[in-house]
């Protein structure tokens, strides 16, 4: 005798249902972390309310907005990485380069410089 729970008497059928399309994804851990951490002109807040919309409307069975809300998601969230990656990038690059021009544009003022009072010594003679 069987007293095992729960019982499923059910024979599996041979025929089987076809696969469902998968749940989309709501890209919440992504917007949390540009919300906190790189938050370029509050574009991570904006991924942030796409995200908890796309979650909710995911929970609601409502897959079609959901699927809206979390394409919105990524959307924002990529804009709001690349955003904050490549401007402090480009903002470094132009810090170093423009350390090297003074640097260069120094070196050759201080030889213009030390041949204008080099060369006036020799009028005087």
């Amino acid at each position: 005798m069987d007293t095992s729970y729960p019982r499923e008497e059910r024979t599996p059928s041979k025929r089987g249902s076809p696969p469902a399309a998968p749940a989309p994804r709501d890209h919440l851990v992504w917007a949390i972390f540009n919300t906190l951490y790189m938050n370029f002109c509050c574009l991570g807040f904006v991924a942030l309310a796409f995200a908890v919309k796309a979650r909710d409307r995911k929970v609601a069975g409502d897959v079609e907005a959901a699927r809206h809300f979390s394409s919105k998601a990524r959307c924002y969230n990529a804009l709001a990485t690349a955003g904050s990656v490549v401007l402090p990038l480009l903002l470094g690059a132009l810090i170093v380069t423009g350390v090297i021009h003074l640097s260069k544009l120094a070196q050759e003022s201080v030889g213009f410089f030390t041949y204008q009072f080099s060369g006036s010594d020799d009028e005087d003679q």
